[in-house]
């Protein structure tokens, strides 16, 4: 089975330095370098295809462009790249969602998956209307996917939950093929939900020995569900043809880092009430110091970022082996990113997957597949 690789699309601004945001903190100033105009990000997804990610993730937030309308656009300049598209539950009907979902697959010929984020900071969602607390939040994503995934299968639906409520709710298209959900959370509930409802559980990128405690956690609960879950791990990545090369980058980035916006950026993060963001925190502690947590996983993105906050550091063959023990952990999926996202996709495409493929760990997922040999008559 090859490797599935995903790429992402900054719609808070691109840069040459790490553009900041998310969880509630605004994107840093550097996310005016490269604004997250329709043909630029474009020019990152048309590079993303052409290099073989089968997909891209669009953030959600007030820091950045909304997800769905972007993806949209994007969507009419390329051919093949899927769009995972980040979105909150709490902020639409589930059967307009299910509907918005099903119009995505007809017009772009089913290049729509989903990530669903709950929604880790209540002072975000109440600007949106969302009162809620964090578990209710989740308990309101479950009852939301129910309802959402009856409705693809063709069902008319009648629901009376906790917090959603729905009546003689059906399609009139359902979507084809349905959309992949992709979701995250380290919280128990979170755990929950994941087993019930989602393909692909998400973590961020901790440490190999932590996110083997994660899938064994999900795994688990996903079977006492009669269910199977696919696993998949958010990074960002700085790969170079040495391993010199890529932490002067790395060194060149963590320099960039204005004090006093790290300090204003951790203040912020700290108020979080995502156990996955508080997760991320505990890796650097709001230092300069010690960032390389594991060999090759380095910390120094999260001290301006919210989210996922460690990237793998190294030479392309040094990466490739950390993407081989993650997914000997489990890992099948990978999103990444990087600063420039546009050039970090070429660094990546152009030096780690072809590594990846020459050890028959991952094939061009639009690359024709090779003819069979022809068959030579034998003759005596």
């Amino acid at each position: 089975m090859s490797l599935t690789f995903h790429w992402f699309l900054p719609t808070n601004g691109d840069s040459r330095h790490v553009v900041g945001g998310g969880h509630g903190t605004p994107a840093t100033a550097s996310g005016r370098d490269r604004p997250p105009t329709v043909a630029y990000l474009s020019q990152i997804a048309r590079a993303a295809e052409d290099l073989g990610f089968v997909g891209a993730l669009t953030p959600t937030g007030a820091w950045c462009e909304d997800a769905w309308l972007t993806t949209a656009m994007v969507s009419q300049h390329t051919e093949r790249l899927k769009f995972l598209v980040a979105f909150r539950p709490g902020f639409v009907s589930p059967t307009l969602a299910a509907q918005m979902a099903s119009t995505f697959q007809r017009q772009t010929g089913g290049r729509l998956l989903l990530n669903v984020v709950t929604g880790g900071e209540s002072h975000e969602q109440r600007a949106y209307g969302d009162f809620l607390d964090k578990d209710a939040r989740y308990r309101r994503t479950g009852e939301f996917l129910q309802i959402v995934r009856d409705l693809w299968e063709g069902k008319t639906v009648d629901l009376s939950g906790e917090h959603l409520q729905v009546e003689d709710a059906r399609l009139a298209r359902v979507p084809d093929p349905v959309p992949e959900v992709y979701f995250g959370g380290s919280s128990p509930i979170a755990g929950e939900i994941a087993a019930r409802h989602v393909d692909v559980y998400l973590t961020w990128g901790e440490p190999p020995a932590q996110v083997a405690e994660k899938i064994a956690w999900v795994r688990g609960l996903a079977a006492k569900e009669g269910r199977s879950v696919r696993f998949g791990i958010r990074l960002h990545v700085i790969t170079r043809d040495t391993a010199e090369q890529a932490w002067a980058e790395a060194h060149k980035l963590l320099d960039g880092f204005d004090p006093d916006t790290v300090k204003s950026v951790q203040a912020g993060l700290a108020r979080s009430e995502s156990e996955g963001q508080q997760r991320m925190l505990a890796l650097h502690g709001g230092n300069r110091e010690d960032l390389e947590i594991h060999p090759n996983l380095w910390a120094g993105i999260g001290l301006v970022r919210g989210g996922a906050g460690t990237a793998l550091v190294g030479s392309h063959d040094e990466v490739a082996e950390r993407i081989k023990e993650y997914h000997a952990l489990g890992i099948d999926e990978f999103v990444l990113s990087g600063y420039p996202h546009l050039e970090e996709a070429y660094w990546f495409g152009e030096g780690v997957l072809p590594r990846l493929a020459a050890q028959g760990l991952w094939r061009h997922p639009f690359a024709p597949t090779p003819a069979p040999a022809a068959q030579v008559p034998f003759t005596s």
